[in-house]
């Protein structure tokens, strides 16, 4: 299977820290850390309120999103899992999506669209069904479209 793959996982992209208080998170990782909030993120729909955060500088940089839900009675629960889910880098999204859905990976719902750091994005579920037996084995994993500065610098 891995021999013809239209597509290239290039590094990690973000990972993504979910509390039922980012300022608490904030503390650790930009107060002693050190991390730069670059930006910052709400969506109802998503039910967050995040912090967009930089570990490192240029295409080697890691995104560390620290994230609060906006009512901790609703879903999807940010804050539920504190490692929230882990990102990808990925040479071609759409060839890597429509490969995978192929090979019976188990995609979350909501599709191809814009992430928080404006990047297109998908999430593979983090558990497989009897339809798509392939998930993230309890982790969520978000792949996410590569610009092409970094898809130059990685590959």
């Amino acid at each position: 299977m891995s021999a013809n793959k239209p597509f290239r996982i290039l590094g990690v992209q973000q990972i993504a820290i979910g509390g039922p208080d980012k300022q608490r998170l904030k503390s650790l990782w930009v107060d002693l850390f050190g991390l730069s909030v670059k930006s910052s993120f709400v969506s109802e729909r998503e039910n967050v309120d995040e912090d967009i955060c930089a570990l490192g500088e240029g295409v080697h940089a890691v995104e560390v999103d620290l994230m609060q839900p906006l009512d901790p009675e609703k879903k999807p629960a940010v804050q539920a899992t504190p490692l929230n889910h882990v990102g990808l880098w990925v040479d071609d999204l759409h060839k890597a999506v429509e490969y995978m859905t192929a090979h019976g990976v188990r995609f979350a719902p909501g599709g191809i669209r814009k992430g928080a750091a404006g990047h297109d994005i998908c999430f593979i579920h983090p558990r497989g069904n009897e339809e798509f037996p392939i998930g993230g084995e309890g982790v969520l994993i978000e792949l996410v479209q590569a610009p092409r500065d970094v898809v130059e610098a990685l590959r």
